[in-house]
């Protein structure tokens, strides 16, 4: 299993809209991350809107392409799309992982 970590960077004046909005993810949504191969997969978001999101994937290439072909997918990257600042396209297409310089198990 590998170990994703992204950065993204959301709209200060969107934070408290985008918090809200992940107080209730689509069921079909969630169902879609699983299914796809998205496991143990959180986001973190500071006061200044650096979002930090971290999963757990054999392949997350395959799991974003995956998740690429779901209709809920394309639905709820068009509505979260607004919230991001620096963001040439969806949101999903903007997370370019982090490297892993140490872990501790």
């Amino acid at each position: 299993m590998r170990r994703v970590c992204f950065l993204l960077k959301v709209r200060p004046d969107r934070l408290e809209e985008y918090r809200a909005r992940h107080e209730n993810v689509w069921p079909e949504m969630r169902d879609a991350l699983r299914e796809t191969g998205w496991h143990n997969y959180s986001l973190f978001l500071r006061e200044d809107g650096l979002l930090v999101g971290y999963l757990e994937t054999d392949d997350f290439e395959a799991a974003k392409e995956a998740m690429a072909r779901t209709g809920v997918n394309a639905r709820w990257q068009a509505e979260m799309a607004p919230f991001f600042e620096e963001l040439a396209g969806r949101p999903d297409e903007g997370m370019r992982p982090l490297s892993e310089v140490f872990h501790l198990e």
